[in-house]
């Protein structure tokens, strides 16, 4: 049994949901700011392209070792202080982005990723819990902080860094203004100590679920859109200014790349409770982004309409494949081992895209194999989410 909370008032609930969605503006922007000034970064300490790759992928690694921990660490210290140390761990790698040394930009980068992957695993209990009849006007609305924060700063790194040449390292760790506010906003919650929901504390019992090929389906349409997306918010600044744009510009266009991959979770909530089945939506927006890939190769003058359906695309399909979970599932336990599955297919294959993508680079000199890569991605990704949106669930017995 979990402990009943206590009734709030409108007032605290307030500060909940404003704890909430400034706990969602750290869980992206920290990383994906990276993106932007990642040409200084490789000319501050002379990096290699599968080096510089490897500060995109090392949040990802840590989400994949951190996740599990996030667990076990709201069970024994609940999820408000759970979520306070994620918030003090976020905070600590961005500050240690004053310090001038590639191997502290490497540990602090590691980090934040722990820091987000605790936020990524337990926010969303949280939410079910306290919101449990709003949890899909809720999760849109964490998903839009993600977007605006991440999209905004990024757009206005390069400018900042530029400002009485306080560089890119001050402009990167400036992010932690952001953490400050979020937990000083967070500290009433602190009182509590309360249980994470039962879906995340359930034992993985499921591992038949690994030879199921529907599985396979929403794990591989999950994980290619993670590969395609993380080697936009790593390389996209990069490739923009290939095509000839300059870094302000850039920049500018990463963050509506991630502005409009929160868009999405507005659009597409209302809409997925009325379709028989996803499968034309999914292999739609594929193809649309695969197609947008080839344009930012192809037709470079029109960056800013490729950039933004770009990412319209990349988070429609993430909440079409998290809605798989749900819709082909029979119930909690089943849900959680095909969420485990994908999150582990999926961080591997986000992993590898950055640091492969770069190695492409440096190999052949150009972006061109780097964005038919994404647009094949993208094709395999429409594939799957196809096969995976059949009107069908997964077999009782799993």
């Amino acid at each position: 049994m979990h402990p009943v909370l206590p009734t709030r008032s409108i007032f605290s609930s307030a500060i909940l949901i404003l704890g909430i969605l400034f706990i969602a503006a750290n869980l992206r922007g920290p990383i994906t700011g990276i993106g932007p000034v990642l040409d200084q970064i490789i000319e501050s300490f002379a990096l290699s392209a599968p080096q510089a790759g490897m500060l995109t992928t090392l949040p990802l690694l840590a989400f994949a070792i951190a996740s599990p921990m996030a667990t076990s660490l709201a069970k024994k210290q609940g999820l408000e202080i759970s979520l306070f140390v994620a918030l003090v761990l976020i905070g600590l790698g961005l500050s240690s982005r004053l310090i001038d040394s590639a191997v502290v930009l490497y540990i602090g980068t590691a980090v934040i990723g722990a820091g987000i992957a605790i936020g990524n695993v337990l926010l969303p209990s949280l939410i079910k819990r306290d919101f449990p009849h709003k949890v899909a006007v809720m999760t849109s609305a964490y998903v839009l902080a993600m977007g605006i924060f991440a999209g905004s700063y990024s757009a206005l790194l390069i400018p900042l860094a530029a400002y009485k040449e306080i560089g890119w390292q001050i402009a990167l760790a400036s992010y932690g203004l952001v953490t400050l506010i979020s937990l000083l906003v967070w500290l009433p919650q602190l009182k509590l100590h309360t249980k994470p929901t039962r879906d995340i504390t359930q034992p993985d019992t499921q591992g038949k679920i690994w030879h199921h090929a529907l599985a396979w389906h929403i794990t591989l349409c999950l994980g290619l859109n993670s590969f395609f997306t993380y080697v936009m918010i790593a390389w996209l600044p990069n490739i923009l200014m290939e095509g000839g744009l300059d870094a302000q510009q850039a920049g500018v266009l990463h963050g509506a790349f991630q502005l409009a991959s929160a868009v999405p979770g507005i659009v597409l909530i209302p809409l997925l409770g009325k379709l028989k089945d996803q499968r034309l939506l999914a292999l739609g927006l594929a193809l649309i982004g695969c197609f947008c890939s080839l344009g930012l190769l192809y037709l470079p003058n029109y960056a800013f309409i490729w950039s933004t359906t770009l990412g319209f695309c990349a988070g429609a399909i993430f909440i079409l494949g998290l809605s798989y979970i749900s819709l082909r599932t029979h119930h909690s336990g089943q849900a959680s081992s095909l969420s485990g599955m994908a999150q582990c297919v999926g961080y591997l294959l986000a992993a590898i895209g950055p640091m492969f993508a770069g190695s492409l680079h440096t190999h052949f000199e150009s972006w061109a194999p780097v964005l038919w890569l994404c647009a094949l991605a993208s094709l395999l990704c429409g594939v799957f989410g196809y096969l995976g949106g059949r009107n069908i669930t997964l077999s009782e017995s799993l």
